[in-house]
């Protein structure tokens, strides 16, 4: 018989890409997950993990199981839904997360709406970037996520996690008042080409967006300055240091110098839903998703 909790250690190997990574999310030592997954090994009576180079990697065994062991975790979660429901009325604890603009303009409204219409439901909200937030989903840690689309994803078809198109967030081009573009109603970004450029930090989920933006146009940005903060660029517009790709949904700081202008052939990132397999089945998360659906109407303007 399969030991569960050695199942998991297995599944967070594969999640996390090493030994040493699951156990330091399960709060395991190295030696006692190997031990786990050593074990269950054993009970199977199949090899799974195999050297590379300094590492390990899963066998073609391992990787069979864990076709296996996805479907076992989400039956596993249903079948706790089943068990608590309460005649389809969102109720208990509901905990959700997203990268600071999604909590800003769309969680933290949610939030209020459900405590308003929904009495019996308690919302708790976590920031966190998105490789951060399918860690949480994974590990059972919340229940609903706002993740951006990018390349690092895991892909659409994971039946560990059930991704949903949210919204697309366009991107504007902030500039300096006065500045020779300001004036426009539209703008081809290559007009931007010769222009210094703020980016995001190298590990933001948007940089990708805004290089790959720029290259559609024909040109690579020069970058000399990243921030992490889309306000703190602003404020680098606001002194004539540089212009921006800013999405619409990131409220900057009021009376700065700056313009807003629109892009031609709408440069956007995706903003999707994401819970764990079948976890949008559940009451609170259902009605947290039909109200996400409602604000992300009306969002973007």
């Amino acid at each position: 018989m399969i030991d569960l909790r050695r199942l998991h250690v297995l599944r967070a190997v594969a999640h996390y890409g090493t030994v040493t990574a699951a156990a330091r999310a399960l709060h395991f030592t190295p030696s006692a997950a190997s031990q786990q997954i050593r074990q269950l090994a054993r009970d199977l009576g199949v090899d799974l993990l195999e050297p590379q180079g300094r590492g390990v990697r899963l066998t073609p065994a391992a990787e069979s199981l864990l076709a296996h062991a996805d479907a076992i975790q989400a039956r596993w979660d249903q079948a706790e839904l089943d068990l608590r429901a309460d005649h389809g009325a969102p109720s208990g604890v509901l905990r959700v997360t997203g990268f600071p603009v999604a909590v800003s303009v769309l969680l933290a409204p949610m939030a209020a709406r459900l405590g308003e219409r929904h009495p019996r439901l308690s919302v708790r909200i976590t920031e966190a970037g998105v490789p951060e937030s399918f860690d949480l989903l994974f590990e059972g840690d919340i229940d609903l996520a706002i993740v951006e689309s990018t390349p690092h994803n895991p892909p659409l078809s994971d039946t560990r996690f059930d991704q949903q198109p949210l919204l697309d967030d366009p991107f504007d081009l902030v500039v300096p008042d006065g500045h020779r573009l300001a004036g426009r109603a539209r703008v081809d970004l290559a007009e931007a080409a010769h222009e210094a450029w703020i980016a995001p930090v190298e590990e933001s989920a948007c940089r990708p967006h805004v290089l790959s933006a720029c290259g559609a146009a024909g040109f690579t940005p020069d970058v000399v300055h990243h921030a992490l903060d889309w306000n703190v660029a602003a404020h680098l517009v606001a002194h004539r240091l540089g212009v921006a790709l800013v999405p619409r949904l990131a409220h900057l700081t009021p009376h700065l110098p700056i313009t807003r202008v629109r892009c031609e052939g709408n440069p956007h990132r995706k903003l999707l839903t994401c819970t764990r397999g079948g976890g949008h089945a559940r009451p609170a998360v259902a009605t947290a998703l039909r109200e996400l659906r409602e604000l992300a109407a009306t969002a973007v303007a």
